[in-house]
């Protein structure tokens, strides 16, 4: 029996960014870098709602945001501190409370046991989280304006806060934008 011809490669469909001019490409660059997240608060009734909402969901794409940088951007042997232990993300505008642990296969959603308290809170505004996430704003300035904080575990906070100022965000945001950095 004859083999198959190989089929040809594909071309590469061009990125949404190749499809606009190059000047008009430029400008957008421009000013998406020097964007920045604005000052703002989840407004109180929103956030009454969403705290009497099931925390699941929110947990979950969490820990899902956790597990795709995990070895990726987060080294494991890192955070082996962390593992086993009871870890709460609290959103305090937004009425977020967000329980989870690191284990044996990665981060997952934990349940907090009456009259236990979690090993380590970190508390911050939507905006506030926001911004340290895209690396507007460190942890350190956070934490001294007190618009961070971290309540619990003094040496897992400071992992926690280490192992977010040690992320290459620049090489991270180069690849999801598929450039080189």
């Amino acid at each position: 029996m004859p083999a198959l011809p190989a089929l040809p490669a594909l071309p590469r469909p061009p990125l949404p960014s190749e499809l606009l001019p190059g000047s008009l490409r430029q400008r957008i660059g421009e000013r998406l870098a020097t964007l920045r997240i604005p000052d703002f608060t989840v407004p109180a009734p929103v956030a009454k709602l969403v705290s009497r909402l099931p925390q699941q969901p929110p947990t979950h794409v969490l820990t899902l945001a956790l597990n795709l940088a995990l070895d990726r951007i987060l080294p494991r042997d890192t955070l082996e501190p962390l593992s086993g232990r009871h870890l709460q993300m609290r959103v305090l505008d937004a009425g977020l409370t967000l329980d989870f642990t690191l284990g044996e296969r990665g981060f997952r959603r934990a349940t907090p046991t009456a009259g236990s308290k979690p090993d380590l809170t970190l508390s911050a505004t939507t905006r506030d989280f926001m911004a340290l996430a895209l690396r507007e704003e460190d942890p350190d300035t956070l934490f001294f304006n007190r618009r961070l904080r971290m309540e619990g575990d003094t040496d897992l906070g400071l992992l926690v806060k280490n192992t977010l100022d040690a992320v290459d965000w620049d090489t991270l945001k180069a690849k999801l934008l598929g450039r080189h950095a």
